[in-house]
């Protein structure tokens, strides 16, 4: 497979595999590998979600302020 990269966003690409001692492939790779665990993880999250409100559980407007307050507080 090969892929096209505007001039900028090829010397992005460059500067971000030099930090990271990789190739600009190896750059590549890594990134999208990431990006596909991301959307694996939040379309995972999403589908607990529509189960938690199809099955019933929600929380009203004040419970959800209620637990963040909770979670925020030192």
């Amino acid at each position: 497979m090969e892929v096209q990269f505007s001039p900028d966003m090829e010397a992005r690409l460059a500067e971000y595999a030099a930090q990271q001692c990789k190739s600009p492939d190896e750059a590549v790779r890594d990134v999208v590998a990431r990006y596909f665990q991301e959307e694996d993880r939040f379309m995972t999250a999403v589908k607990r979600g529509e189960a938690a409100l199809a099955s019933g559980e929600i929380l009203s407007h004040e419970q959800v302020g209620d637990r963040l307050r909770r979670f925020l507080q030192p």
